[in-house]
């Protein structure tokens, strides 16, 4: 019975063995026939040894790499990873165009560590087996990325499967590459990073974790080109000739500095971040798998972890939504506290907007539109989110779930109706008092004209050259009329009557917490002049037709630092009112 197969076009089957041990659960296998094995098992084998460098020096990237095994010409066996799910059929939860939005990834997180330590540990697992996984896929080229070969645990380890495709040797749409991407980087990944739709600092340690383990790995390149060029001769059709080691080679770039490699794979994320095609990729594939999906599953819930029924939870007499409550976490808005009366208990549980809509999408999947209850419209004028909104939708969903359980017993006492209303480990809050809400990122909030925000930043100098990394800035105030920024970053050299030290980094769209990993190069300075200067770095916020807004400026006295050595730290932003800091 816990035997079936899957949907990719070699249809692998998946076997479950009996363990000769009494107390052990049954080993789970994926058999496959048709895809040349010995190609995964090499690839398997260069991202454990990257694994191991990882952790000889001290970062552990939570990598999770199965076994795997080729049992003769074009067949095998592989290691199936318990407790995990495809992004795909995560992402179908939300819709087949899943792959289009942001929360599918972090709501199924949220689902399945319910508790916020445990969701915080996931998300943490997450952000370093991803950053793993954008290292090793680039450096070795894995091709065929879609999101029915990519992984996640309930414990956040993100992996991927199915080495078919390597050494950049992609899939082709006629002359266009299926993989347009560097590596698979999406907008939900960043929403699980970053707690929300917006970037934050924890963005920043991911882009901080990507750069230090290609940096790492990039001191190996030898290692990694002396041991695929032993395997040249073995008949594995994508690493067959010198070409397939040069990919290898430019991926690591091994003539570049350290700090140009953090350069360089910080634009591989933003480029990857943006990529349309990844998205696309995904929800064609989302659409060609279908047709092999089961008429008989049964839709559910995203936010649910199980289905119940009437009978395990007993019949429901009574739902009355008692009020609505601003949250500001994962993101602003408003979530509707429903009063659930059972035979011999009453609950309370907690559901926004998106959640009711969705039981309702749901339940038009099972029943004539003749059976349900008219859903209130989701489109309003104005601000969605805004209290006038939501009180008025208070008024509308009672009416909803009052009409939907008196409806007709098929419909009332649905599995998807009986889900909905059973209390979360998140609904024990609802039945207490509200408590004062605090945005998530309150301990960085600055007003402006004050400190505003910190920038890191890596100042070294060599051969009469000043080398400034702008790496990062975090707590930005936001403008006077509320939204975020455009901030850039803009240096001189104290004293420049002439400004001819004026260095500029790009600017960076509606963000707070910015990301740039920029070199800025001043040339041709002695040691003494340098020791005479201040280095004047300011941040702008672009206007375009209008004067550019200062957010923020630090003066740093050059003789204050040991030039002698890289020095890396976080730096008060303040304002020329109050002096520099």
């Amino acid at each position: 019975q816990d035997c079936s197969y899957f949907n990719s076009n070699a249809v692998p089957l998946k076997l479950s063995f009996q363990n000769v041990d009494p107390l052990g659960e049954n080993i789970r296998v994926i058999f496959k026939c048709g895809d040349d094995l010995r190609q995964d098992m090499l690839t398997l084998q260069m991202i454990r040894i990257m694994n191991k460098i990882w952790v000889q020096e001290g970062l552990d990237m939570r990598m999770v790499i199965f076994r795997c095994f080729s049992t003769g010409r074009g067949r095998g066996m592989v290691e199936m990873i318990p407790n995990a799910e495809t992004l795909r059929k995560i992402q179908v939860e939300h819709g087949v165009t899943g792959s289009f939005k942001d929360r599918p990834l972090a709501d199924w997180l949220q689902k399945h560590n319910p508790k916020e330590d445990e969701y915080e540990k996931a998300v943490e697992n997450f952000i370093y087996s991803c950053a793993g996984c954008c290292v090793a896929t680039y450096v070795l080229g894995i091709c065929d990325r879609h999101n029915d070969n990519i992984m996640l645990k309930t414990t956040g380890h993100m992996f991927h499967i199915d080495f078919g495709r390597f050494l950049g040797h992609a899939q082709m749409f006629g002359n266009i590459k299926r993989d347009r991407a560097p590596f698979v980087f999406t907008s939900d990944m960043a929403y699980v990073i970053n707690g929300g739709d917006k970037p934050s600092s924890r963005f920043h340690d991911f882009v901080d974790l990507c750069c230090q383990a290609y940096n790492l790995i990039r001191k190996h390149t030898h290692l990694f080109l002396n041991l695929l060029g032993l395997m040249l001769s073995c008949g594995i059709p994508e690493l067959s000739d010198l070409e397939d080691l040069k990919y290898v080679y430019d991926a690591l770039r091994p003539q570049d500095s350290d700090a140009d490699a953090t350069t360089y794979f910080t634009r591989l994320i933003e480029s990857s971040l943006g990529s349309v095609a990844t998205k696309l990729n995904f929800f064609i594939h989302n659409l060609a798998q279908m047709k092999f999906a089961g008429s008989e599953a049964r839709p559910t819930l995203s936010f649910a972890p199980r289905t119940h029924t009437l009978k395990t939870s007993g019949r429901i007499r009574d739902v009355f939504l008692c009020r609505h409550e601003r949250v500001f976490n994962p993101s602003k808005g408003y979530t509707y506290v429903v009063k659930v009366q059972r035979d011999n208990e009453v609950t309370f549980v907690q559901r926004t907007f998106e959640e009711f809509q969705e039981l309702h999408n749901k339940l038009r999947l099972l029943f004539p539109s003749s059976l349900l209850p008219s859903f209130p419209s989701r489109f309003v004028i104005g601000r969605s989110r805004g209290e006038a909104v939501a009180e008025r939708r208070k008024e509308e969903l009672n009416g909803y779930i009052w009409h939907l359980i008196h409806a007709a017993p098929e419909v009332a006492e649905c599995d998807l109706v009986y889900t909905f209303f059973h209390p979360l480990p998140r609904d024990e809050k609802a039945a207490g008092t509200n408590p004062t809400p605090k945005p998530a990122d309150a301990t960085w909030a600055r007003s402006l004209g004050k400190v505003g925000g910190e920038v890191k930043l890596s100042i070294s100098y060599k051969n009469n050259k000043l080398f400034i990394m702008v790496m990062h800035i975090r707590g930005l105030p936001p403008l006077q009329d509320g939204n975020d920024p455009d901030p850039y970053v803009k240096t001189y050299l104290l004293p420049d009557p002439q400004k001819t030290t004026k260095r500029k980094t790009k600017v960076a769209r509606k963000t707070c917490n910015p990301t740039y990993n920029e070199m800025l190069v001043y040339d041709g300075i002695p040691r003494g002049d340098l020791e005479q200067r201040e280095l004047r770095l300011s941040v702008l916020s672009e206007e375009g037709f209008w004067e550019n807004i200062l957010l923020g400026e630090v003066g740093i006295r050059l003789r204050d630092l040991d030039l002698a050595q890289e020095k890396m730290g976080w730096f008060a932003l303040g304002s020329r009112g109050h002096g520099t800091l």
